[in-house]
């Protein structure tokens, strides 16, 4: 059993899908959990849940990524004792359409670069300098399988996936004189809310991307990410990319007929 008591877990996205599970692997170790997602409804749900389960203290907040000003001043007002943040989880992110580059909507461009790209670097930028003069800390980005290759129709999602590919590594050339360790857990398909916010509720279509095979569970991510985050202190595990047995790429997938 992994155990992180005291240990103070910062994790964006945390209403449902990864960030729900990151919540509640880390609950299960003991720490506290420091919660971001633009719901507050399910935010206040899942700290009570995890208060009930594992006695987990968890501080929760309503906050859109996108929103720089705001994450400003959620920071600023961060209380003392939370202001010390052990474990940075930056998960919130999005796709939105499915469409050809010429056919695609500016608007959801947007929405996808304001939160995937520059949603992360808000978070970051606030808690990074904390951790710098500490020396110490664990940034894990959750990036995608279409952070290493595209397929079709994906073009402006996997941008982003790529930038924070790139975004992690060049952090970590940042940070290489310090002990604060940059990690990436890069799941392939996972069965969340994700295709389901992508094709704007169309729940048969999003159902369609786990047609005929089993796809990775929101825990197993949850898996990595605490894996990551539990090394020893010399141990930065700078990548780890996950996919369910049938698939072998973002365009490979065996389905069972």
């Amino acid at each position: 059993m992994v155990s992180l008591p005291n240990s103070i877990i910062l994790i964006t996205g945390a209403s449902a899908g990864i960030g729900r599970a990151c919540a509640e692997a880390f609950a299960q170790a003991g720490a506290r959990l420091v919660l971001f997602a633009r719901r507050k409804d399910r935010l206040q749900e899942l700290s009570s849940e995890l208060k009930q389960k594992h006695g987990t203290v968890s501080y929760i907040v309503e906050l859109d990524v996108r929103d720089r000003k705001a994450v400003q001043q959620v920071f600023n007002k961060l209380p003392d004792e939370w202001q010390n943040v052990d474990v940075l989880v930056n998960n919130a992110g999005l796709s939105r359409g499915l469409d050809k580059l010429q056919d695609g909507s500016i608007d959801d461009w947007e929405e996808m670069i304001d939160t995937n790209i520059k949603g992360l670097l808000y978070i970051t930028r606030a808690v990074l300098p904390g951790m710098v003069e500490r020396n110490s800390g664990t940034v894990i980005n959750i990036g995608s399988i279409a952070g290493h290759e595209l397929y079709p129709k994906g073009n402006v999602y996997a941008a982003t996936k790529h930038a924070v590919d790139a975004l992690t590594r060049g952090l970590r050339l940042d940070l290489v004189e310090t002990s604060v360790r940059v990690c990436t857990v890069d799941p392939g398909l996972v069965e969340t809310e994700f295709s389901m916010v992508r094709f704007r509720g169309d729940a048969e279509r999003a159902k369609k991307t786990y047609l005929g095979l089993q796809p990775l569970k929101p825990q197993d991510v949850a898996d990595a990410v605490l894996y990551c985050a539990t090394r020893p202190p010399h141990v930065q595990i700078s990548e780890m990319i996950l996919l369910p047995v049938h698939q072998v790429s973002p365009m490979l997938v065996h389905r069972k007929t």
